[in-house]
């Protein structure tokens, strides 16, 4: 199956840390499991590192995940429009975080599984990802 890592998931993989929920480390190792990082991942990374939030800039964050096997999925066009299509759920909250949702358009764009671990997703409406 073809899976989108969140870009949290993607870090605490590449990171091996704890943090990885076991579920999502089994996936990781079954090698009919294809993963995917978005360059949107790497726009967040670049961001967060140059606030000083993370110890690893948007390029390191590439070179690790192309080593470890993650394919790197472009945003185009139709991942844009395709935010025009989300569905969110009735009297759900805000959800204005703009790299969580080219995420989510992407995942359904490309019909892959979007895998992640925050519960705002849970709001949307979208047969595309998990919380884990």
């Amino acid at each position: 199956m073809d899976y989108l890592l969140d870009t949290h998931l993607l870090l605490w993989a590449l990171a091996d840390s704890e943090k990885l929920p076991n579920k999502v480390r089994q996936l990781l190792l079954n090698p009919k499991n294809q993963f995917y990082y978005s360059v949107a991942s790497m726009w967040e990374v670049s961001i967060k590192n140059e606030k000083k939030k993370l110890g690893v800039s948007g390029t390191e964050f590439m070179h690790y995940c192309e080593q470890a096997g993650y394919k790197k999925l472009p945003i185009d066009e139709k991942h844009i429009l395709t935010l025009e299509t989300l569905e969110k759920k009735e009297n759900s909250p805000e959800h204005n975080d703009p790299f969580d949702r080219i995420l989510l358009s992407q995942a359904k764009s490309e019909t892959i599984q979007l895998l992640t671990c925050d519960k705002s997703f849970l709001f949307y409406n979208e047969l595309n990802y998990t919380v884990i």
